[in-house]
């Protein structure tokens, strides 16, 4: 059976309903899955941080679970990153708000789930940083790290005594990030 008879278009993919959380990846629908407790309150107190570093900074915006349309492999990708910062100076003055992130956004957070390998994420954040994101943070709660992966650079990890500093004006205490999980 011909595979590509039988994938979805990102036209398609985007007039779906909202009720399901998918990704789109090589023109197959990919289910989202909820994320368990460590998880979302690691994505809330990132999205906390951020979010004030921005308000602060007048940066941009933070936002958790939003779609973004991508390329990967020369093919349509719509990930589902756990959180994902934009600066101002990239969204596009007439962007709906109702819609996937339309351009490619300079951060993208992915903590690891339950069934999720860091080897898994690491090939994600490849990807992210082959479709033009600047940097990709790996959230590693196992381990208590954040891995920052970056265009043209090695992958930093940082642990639990040390601060992620990699965003102007932004300095978050890793152990900070996970003393309230």
């Amino acid at each position: 059976m011909n595979r590509t008879a039988h994938q979805l278009s990102l036209q398609k993919f985007l007039s779906l309903p909202d009720n399901d959380r998918y990704e789109l990846v090589e023109g197959q629908l990919k289910p989202k899955m909820s994320p368990k407790y460590k998880h979302s309150t690691l994505q809330l107190r990132l999205l906390m941080v951020l979010n004030q570093w921005c308000e602060q900074q007048k940066r941009g915006r933070v936002r958790p679970e939003w779609g973004v349309i991508l390329q990967r492999q020369q093919k349509d990708w719509v990930p589902v990153p756990d959180l994902i910062y934009v600066s101002y100076e990239r969204l596009p003055q007439a962007w709906n708000e109702d819609e996937p992130c339309p351009i490619v956004p300079e951060l993208v957070v992915e903590i690891i789930s339950p069934g999720q390998t860091f080897g898994e994420m690491t090939e994600k954040a490849t990807d992210y940083l082959l479709a033009g994101v600047d940097q990709v943070w790996v959230v590693d709660t196992k381990a208590r790290s954040v891995t920052v992966f970056e265009r043209d650079s090695l992958p930093q990890t940082i642990w639990s005594n040390r601060s992620i500093s990699v965003l102007p004006g932004f300095v978050l205490n890793v152990s900070d990030l996970f003393d309230v999980v």
